[in-house]
């Protein structure tokens, strides 16, 4: 469905809040923890977009606008209540204010699926996964930091990947193309 922002109607206003309201507030939710702040949250976005749809960039997606003023208002609620500070959320914040707001939701979700992905992996699995494709190290080197077999590098990698792929399949095809699975 496309809606043309400037003239957006006080029903198709209501579609829009009543189709994307909840799966928003659960976006939300995966950064700031907590309903009730997503839900006041994701009700400031729509207020917002509501005052200033005859100023808003028309050529971006209602739906990405929507996300992308989801993900940047949940973490300046993170920064303001500085109970969930860290290094990540500074990070995230810093490239927020330098970032246009068209930035690729598509993107921002896919690195979150990763994320989540990797977390589920076992505590061995993961950090030879992350030595070897994060710091780029060969399977030798791993096996020498960790004190383990060459052999068990290739396993703990084998089954790393057999996890992510399961747990990213709805990915699978962006992350082939990126080279993930590699």
């Amino acid at each position: 469905m496309e809606i043309k922002v400037k003239t957006l109607s006080i029903s198709e206003f209501e579609d829009l809040f009543k189709t994307h309201f909840a799966a928003l507030t659960g976006f939300s939710q995966t950064f700031v923890k907590d309903e009730d702040a997503a839900k006041e949250i994701v009700q400031n976005v729509f207020i917002n977009l509501w005052d200033k749809k005859d100023q808003l960039d028309t050529k971006q997606s209602i739906k990405s606008y929507l996300y992308t003023s989801v993900r940047n208002r949940s973490l300046n609620y993170l920064r303001d209540n500085k109970k969930f500070r860290s290094q990540t959320l500074d990070d995230d914040l810093s490239k927020i204010e330098s970032e246009p707001e068209s930035d690729s939701l598509v993107t921002e979700e896919l690195q979150t699926k990763i994320d989540e992905a990797i977390g589920l992996l076992p505590e061995k699995c993961r950090e030879v996964f992350e030595l070897s494709r994060f710091e780029g190290l060969k399977y030798k080197q791993i096996a020498e930091q960790l004190n383990i077999s060459v052999k068990t590098v290739e396993n703990q990698i084998s089954k790393a990947l057999k996890i992510l792929r399961e747990e990213l399949k709805d990915f699978t095809i962006i992350l082939i193309i990126i080279g993930f699975f590699e």
